[in-house]
């Protein structure tokens, strides 16, 4: 493998870990679309190249997650009940989502990914906390959550921060137990999301050499070596400091990955 391109990814890598343990955001939407510009550049089919990123992605979060779980786990931090909870509607949700993004095109399937990015960038930015009205839902109103989340989760390859942390600081949770559930949430979703995406795209046509159905095997190993070292330090960092400056880092550099797969989903 080219020299530049291990660069690459493990530069990729070590900024999607940062991100996922600071912010709980699984660091899939930072990595797709970096994905989507390697792959395309190295000859992917445009008619994979999007499912690739996201499944690849997806699976890294598989390690991110239980490097940034650990982390969160040490402070105290993590609703275990909760996870429990959520837990069984996510695995079913995270396995209906590779299938939906099948069923789509890449360029539908990238600008979804764009609008959904950019939704959670402007989140991001405003910062607008929902008001705490409620307490969690029993198990039924659990499981639905959880099935949504997992259906979006691995519709985009992203880790479900975005859904579960608004909708837990809502029901009364505070926002570093949020953050912390949130990343301990991620593996399930991963998990479930990536033997999805092995199934679904065990037999198709097209696929590069050392891929394991959607997911691209070397890129994933070279991206988890760097997240999972770089996981623990956000996570670390998130009970350190106020992130608020460093979430509107991110928005405006997810809006800048936002556009590029609008322009992606017009090719």
């Amino acid at each position: 493998m080219d020299p530049l391109l291990i660069l690459a990814l493990l530069a990729m890598g070590a900024f999607g870990g940062f991100a996922a343990g600071l912010l709980g955001i699984g660091g899939g939407m930072v990595l797709v679309p970096f994905i989507t510009m390697i792959f395309t550049a190295r000859g992917v089919p445009d008619e994979l190249v999007v499912h690739m990123a996201i499944a690849t992605s997806l699976g890294t979060i598989m390690f991110t997650s239980l490097s940034s779980m650990r982390a969160h786990h040490k402070h105290g931090a993590i609703l275990w009940h909760v996870v429990k909870m959520l837990a069984p509607g996510i695995v079913v949700g995270s396995m209906i989502g590779p299938w939906i993004g099948k069923q789509m095109n890449s360029s539908a399937l990238a600008f979804f990914f764009g609008i959904f990015v950019a939704f959670s960038a402007t989140q991001m930015l405003i910062n607008k906390k929902p008001a705490a009205a409620r307490e969690l839902p029993a198990a039924p109103g659990m499981f639905a959550t959880g099935g949504l989340i997992g259906i979006l989760s691995g519709l985009v390859g992203a880790g479900g921060g975005f859904i579960s942390v608004p909708f837990m600081t809502w029901c009364n949770v505070r926002i570093h137990n949020a953050v912390a559930t949130s990343a301990a949430l991620g593996f399930p979703i991963a998990l479930a999301g990536t033997l999805a995406n092995i199934f679904y795209g065990w037999d198709e046509p097209g696929l590069p050499e050392y891929s394991l159905g959607f997911i691209y095997v070397p890129a994933l190993l070279i991206i988890v070596a760097a997240s999972v070292t770089l996981a623990p330090l956000g996570a670390r960092t998130a009970h350190r400091m106020p992130v608020r400056r460093l979430q509107q880092v991110f928005a405006v550099i997810l809006y800048a990955l936002a556009a590029y797969m609008f322009w992606k989903s017009a090719q």
